[in-house]
C-alpha cells in the first residue's frame, strides 16, 4: 500500500519491526521492487515527488528526505520502522546505526545499466561525464566497497536479488523476498510487477 509517511501512524508494535530498504545502483530495478513491494502488500514510502516519465513509466517511488541524509536528516526514520524505502547504495552508509534494517540490494548486469543509465541522459539532453569503460569501472569499484561495508554492519541484513533472473522467471525470487523480510506478501500481485515491455535494455551474460 502506498502511504505518504508523513500521514502514516506508526504504533508500538511498528518501532520493533526492522526499516525494510530497497537498494542497488541507479537503474537497477530498485523502483520495479518498490512496486512489488506495494502491490504484495506492504506499506512504502515514498512523496513522490519525482513523477513517472519515459525512463520509469511506472514511478521512482522516491521519498526526497532520502536525500537529505548526508546532512544528518535522519529523523524521519523512526516512522519507517516496519516500512520499505528506497535508499540507492551510495546513501546506505547514512543510515543511522540505532535502526535494524533489512535490505534488498538489486543486482543487474552492468552493460544495461549503463546502457539504461546513457538513454536517460539523452532524454534529458545530458552527456554522461565519464566513457563507458571508467563508469562500468566505478561501479565495479562502488559495488565491491558497498558490499564489503554492508558485510561488516551488525544492524542489517542484506538479500541480493538478481533484476535479470527477475524479470524472466519472478515467482522463486518472490518468495525470497517475503521469506526474507517476514512479511505475508501477496505473491501473485507481486508476479505480475515486471513488465517484459519495460526490459527495454537487454544484455546477453
Amino acid at each position: 500500500m502506498l502511504k505518504n509517511l508523513f500521514s502514516a501512524k506508526t504504533t508500538h508494535a511498528d518501532k520493533a519491526k526492522p526499516i525494510v530498504v530497497v537498494s542497488g545502483l541507479p537503474r537497477s530495478g530498485t523502483s520495479m521492487m518498490m512496486k512489488m513491494l506495494a502491490a504484495g502488500g506492504m506499506d512504502i514510502i515514498t512523496d513522490q515527488h519525482r513523477r513517472a516519465d519515459d525512463d520509469n513509466p511506472n514511478g521512482y517511488f522516491e521519498f526526497e528526505s532520502v536525500k537529505q541524509m548526508t546532512n544528518g536528516d535522519t529523523a524521519w526514520l523512526e516512522a519507517a520502522q516496519g516500512r520499505a524505502v528506497k535508499v540507492i547504495s551510495a546513501l546506505l552508509e547514512h543510515l543511522p546505526s540505532k535502526y535494524h534494517y533489512k535490505i534488498i540490494f538489486m543486482e543487474r548486469l552492468l552493460s544495461e545499466v549503463l546502457v539504461s543509465q546513457k538513454k536517460m541522459l539523452d532524454n534529458r539532453k545530458e552527456e554522461a561525464r565519464l566513457t563507458d569503460e571508467a563508469m562500468q569501472a566505478q561501479f565495479k569499484a562502488h559495488l565491491a566497497a558497498v558490499k564489503f561495508w554492508l558485510a561488516r554492519q551488525p544492524n542489517l541484513e542484506v538479500l541480493y536479488v538478481d533484476y535479470n533472473r527477475m524479470m524472466v522467471s519472478p515467482e522463486h525470487d518472490c518468495q525470497r523476498v517475503a521469506n526474507f523480510i517476514s512479511f505475508p506478501l501477496d505473491i501473485r500481485q507481486m508476479v505480475a510487477v515486471p513488465d517484459e515491455g519495460l526490459y527495454r535494455n537487454r544484455a546477453s551474460r
